[in-house]
C-alpha cells in the first residue's frame, strides 16, 4: 500500500511539471503575441495564475488596469471581491486557476471586441484542455457567451442563468460549466454580491461532491 501510495504521489508530480510546462510555453507565446492591436498599448499580458491542478477554474473577461500593471488577474477591485466570495465557501486563491479570455487589456478598459476574443481565445482553449477542470465558473457575460458556445450550448444572458450548472463532456470527461456575475458588477450594484454569494454556495456545494 505504501508503494502505491508514493507511486501515485510520483505520478502526481511528474503530471504538475508538465502541467507548468506546456503553459510556460504558452506564456511565452502570449508574450511574443501579436495577432491583434491589444499588443500595441498593453504594459504586460496577462497569463493566469493558480493551482495547475485545481478542479475549478474561473474566467474572466480582460485585464483591467492594475492587472496590467502587475501582470496578474484579479488583482485591483474586482479581485478583493472575488477574494472575499472565496472565502465565504473557505477557498484560498492559491486553490483555484484564474485567468481571462483577453491576455492583454483593452484601451480605457472597453469591452473585448469579436475579432480580439477570436484572436485570443485560443490561448485560454490550451489553457482549459491543459489543466482539466471539473468546474468552469464563468465571470460575467463574454465569458460566459464564449465557454457557452464552445461547449455547444446556446448563450442567454448572464441574468438567467447565473449559479446554475450546465453539464457537458469534454476530452475524456465531464466539466460542470457554472456562470457567474463578474465581480466588478458589485462596484455597481450592491445587489450583484448577494447573488453571488448565493451562486458561490452552488459552487461550494458541487466542489463538496467531487471531493
Amino acid at each position: 500500500m505504501c508503494v502505491k501510495i508514493y507511486m501515485n504521489m510520483i505520478n502526481m508530480q511528474q503530471g504538475l511539471e508538465i502541467k507548468s510546462e506546456k503553459l510556460n510555453k504558452i506564456s511565452k507565446e502570449i508574450i511574443d503575441c501579436k495577432k491583434c492591436i491589444l499588443y500595441k498599448e498593453r504594459i504586460t499580458p496577462v497569463f493566469g495564475i493558480g493551482n495547475n491542478n485545481s478542479d475549478i477554474m474561473f474566467i474572466g473577461e480582460a485585464p483591467g488596469k492594475n492587472e496590467d500593471l502587475n501582470g496578474f488577474p484579479f488583482v485591483g477591485s474586482a479581485g478583493k471581491i472575488l477574494d472575499e466570495l472565496l472565502q465565504s465557501i473557505d477557498i484560498k486563491r492559491e486553490d483555484i486557476y484564474i485567468t481571462n479570455i483577453l491576455k492583454c487589456r483593452p484601451p480605457k478598459n472597453r469591452n473585448p471586441k469579436d475579432n480580439e476574443i477570436k484572436c485570443c481565445s485560443q490561448y485560454l482553449d490550451k489553457q482549459i484542455e491543459i489543466i482539466s477542470p471539473k468546474i468552469i465558473s464563468t465571470l460575467g457575460n463574454f465569458s460566459s457567451k464564449y465557454i457557452m458556445e464552445k461547449f455547444n450550448i446556446s448563450p442567454e444572458n448572464i441574468n438567467k442563468i447565473h449559479g446554475k450548472i450546465f453539464i457537458v463532456g469534454a476530452f475524456t470527461t465531464n466539466i460542470m460549466i457554472i456562470p457567474l456575475y463578474h465581480p466588478a458588477a458589485v462596484l455597481y450594484n450592491q445587489n450583484i454580491k448577494k447573488a453571488l454569494i448565493e451562486d458561490f454556495k452552488v459552487i461550494d456545494s458541487v466542489l463538496k461532491k467531487i471531493d
